[in-house]
């Protein structure tokens, strides 16, 4: 039996590199292709793909013994290789040409160990929006499946994602990183629920596309609610929508409808007023039922003369923040210890890849 030599790539986008609502131009439609089509990639041998709303991440081996092409694992190959992925990535996705100019300083490319460092420590939850969140170990292990099942991964991917599986599940098991964990989104609309009742006939306005909206946006899907989504410009909204759902409006339309909604959460970062007593008060006056609104913006984004207007319930962000902040520093407590088991498992991970066999 003889050792096999082969590069583990990661080339990503992340919602730590662009906003969120840019993000879904990075998006594969239709991800069996997409991982077809990179493994098609010469010196390519094996791909994953992890998408989700806050991040794209492709997963490649590159493992050529023989043939013309350039092997991958000197630098012309890995040059070539890495090429070949960008030039793929543009084919299959709708990024514009700001993206394309820009593409070189948007993605983040990671090898062997780095790789290796970098998907233990996203399985462990320190790496996502929401730190210990067990949400994107499931991605993970769904990514891995859907790879499986139409036999783009091998055995050097299926050994690297099984094996981190298996540590930050134990990781998380031993340190309680991933215990009763709350976003800022769960927190809101637990408060607005409780504020307001949330029920299917309620209708829902989402302002802003930035993180703090994501975590609303989720908590809002998880449970079923559907809801409106608008921001400065309707390219934002139409873009946050395709990966957070949501149903795009202008903002023009919103003010000008704005009697229509019963639960409205603003969480933008705008610095200054988008909701004022002027803006909203003849829409407003003739309104019977209540309004309730949660701002979560930082600073805050709707004036509190608004509270004038018969039937407006306004809550701000400190009235949840306690609860929410609370919960995120138990959890940076923890932080540290799960890096130290990190630290030690790398290296026991790097030698159990270079033990791969054909």
């Amino acid at each position: 039996m003889s050792e096999i030599n082969f590069d583990v790539i990661n080339a990503r986008v992340t919602f730590k590199n662009i906003p969120l609502h840019t993000l879904s131009r990075f998006r594969f439609k239709d991800l069996k292709i997409a991982c077809e089509t990179f493994k098609k990639i010469p010196g390519v041998a094996e791909c994953i793909i992890i998408q989700t709303a806050s991040r794209v991440e492709i997963f490649t081996v590159s493992n050529l013994e023989t043939g013309d092409t350039p092997d991958g694992r000197r630098t012309e190959g890995k040059s070539l290789i890495l090429n070949q992925i960008k030039e793929t990535w543009q084919s299959l996705s709708e990024l514009e040409q700001i993206d394309i100019d820009h593409f070189d300083q948007t993605l983040e490319v990671y090898k062997s160990t780095d790789v290796y460092l970098h998907l233990l420590r996203l399985a462990c939850g320190l790496d996502s929006v929401v730190v210990g969140k067990e949400e994107i170990l499931n991605e993970i292990k769904s990514s891995l499946s859907h790879a499986k099942q139409i036999n783009t991964s091998g055995s050097i991917l299926n050994k690297l994602f099984e094996s981190v599986i298996r540590i930050s599940t134990r990781i998380r098991e031993t340190t309680g990183i991933s215990k009763d964990v709350l976003s800022l989104g769960d927190v809101a609309v637990k408060i607005v629920d409780e504020k307001a009742g949330l029920d299917a006939k309620k209708r829902i306005l989402l302002i802003g596309t930035g993180e703090p909206a994501a975590m609303v946006a989720k908590t809002l899907n998880k449970k079923g609610f559907a809801f409106d989504v608008t921001s400065k410009t309707i390219e934002r909204s139409t873009g946050f929508s395709k990966i957070l759902s949501g149903k795009p409006v202008a903002f023009e339309d919103v003010l000008a409808g704005f009697d229509k909604y019963d639960i409205i959460f603003v969480a933008t970062t705008s610095d200054y007023f988008l909701i004022t007593f002027d803006r909203i008060k003849l829409i407003m006056e003739e309104k019977k039922k209540g309004t309730l609104i949660l701002d979560l913006s930082d600073p805050r984004t709707v004036d509190e003369g608004i509270t004038a207007l018969p039937g407006i319930k306004l809550l701000f962000r400190d009235q949840i923040a306690e609860i929410y902040e609370e919960n995120v520093k138990s959890r940076a407590g923890i932080v540290p210890a799960v890096e130290k088991i990190i630290d030690k498992e790398v290296p026991i991970l790097e030698e159990t890849m270079k033990r791969i066999y054909v």
